[in-house]
């Protein structure tokens, strides 16, 4: 199985970046892309690309729950089990972005970034993909009300079952 880089989201990168064997402690120098590359393709092949794809998936899910102060204890149990070193999680982020400023990405990785999962389900519509709304349109004096798209999820979303990170 051949992994590119470029076929690799960023929250992919940042996973595969969480099990390989950069060290905990690794600080960024210029010259150090090279590094950064190899060791985002052995942590993705040391997953497998399905299992780091859901693992990505549960990870940007996590992140748009907790911006939205929306993290249910659910989440935040299986991601404190799935990532237990949040400094090296925080650090593998950091370096994926840094990966991400200078390589391209494909079009089927950048439409798996825009697709999150949660551990039991969307906090916002609880995996119905919509949620109920009051809007008024542009130019008109009243109010309306009805279902919309959900924001944090693309659609009916099943919950998930728990997925373990070992590093």
């Amino acid at each position: 199985m051949l992994i590119e880089l470029r076929g690799l989201s960023n929250a992919e990168r940042s996973v595969a970046l969480y099990v390989s064997d950069m060290p905990d402690r690794y600080r960024y120098q210029r010259g150090d892309y090279a590094q950064l590359e190899s060791w985002i393709i052995q942590g993705a092949t040391r997953l497998g690309l399905e299992r780091l794809y859901r693992l990505a998936a549960l990870l940007s899910g996590y992140r748009l729950a907790w911006v939205e102060e929306c993290v249910s204890a659910v989440q935040e149990q299986a991601h404190a089990e799935r990532f237990p070193k949040t400094a090296r999680l925080d650090r593998a982020a950091r370096m994926a972005s840094i990966v991400s400023l200078d390589s391209p990405m494909s079009e089927a990785a950048k439409a798996r970034g825009l697709h999150p999962q949660f551990d039991g389900g969307c906090p916002t519509c609880q995996g119905a993909g919509q949620v109920w709304e009051r809007w008024i349109a542009p130019g008109c004096d009243w109010e309306e009300e009805g279902y919309e798209p959900c924001p944090m999820c693309p659609g009916p979303v099943s919950s998930v079952e728990r997925v373990a990170v070992a590093a």
